[in-house]
């Protein structure tokens, strides 16, 4: 490991818990955010794919054959929005379509709809907890 990680591991290790614990909140809404909106942009057509979006709070576990990656367990500091389950194994492909259907993107509009307005509240939250813990 290079010493730029040792600093940064260090540096998440000395963070107090109950700041971790201050921003899971923001942490979930902004989640909740994303997954509405990918909900929204998901295409119609059964709506198989639109039911597979799921939250997945700290420590959970996230559905078997979801994108990406298949079943993962979040960090204390991480929610993860997938989309995939049992009926729906094929997210990556509508997203970025294949030889025979054209790409029908879901996911990265809604990342980039979502992205700053997150990053501020979890921004916000951090400095709360932290000047609330001083």
């Amino acid at each position: 490991m290079s010493a730029q990680t040792n600093r940064l591991k260090k540096r998440l290790a000395a963070i107090p818990r109950a700041v971790k614990q201050a921003v899971v909140p923001a942490l979930m809404t902004s989640g909740n955010e994303l997954a509405d909106r990918m909900r929204v942009l998901a295409p119609e057509d059964t709506g198989a794919l639109r039911d597979s979006i799921a939250v997945t709070p700290p420590g959970g576990t996230t559905p078997p054959y979801s994108q990406p990656g298949g079943a993962q367990t979040a960090g204390e500091t991480q929610v993860l929005v997938t989309a995939g389950n049992d009926d729906a194994r094929y997210p990556h492909l509508v997203e970025y379509g294949t030889a025979e259907a054209a790409a029908q993107p879901y996911f990265w509009p809604a990342y980039r709809l979502t992205k700053k307005r997150a990053a501020n509240r979890i921004k916000r939250a951090i400095g709360k907890a932290v000047r609330g813990a001083k």
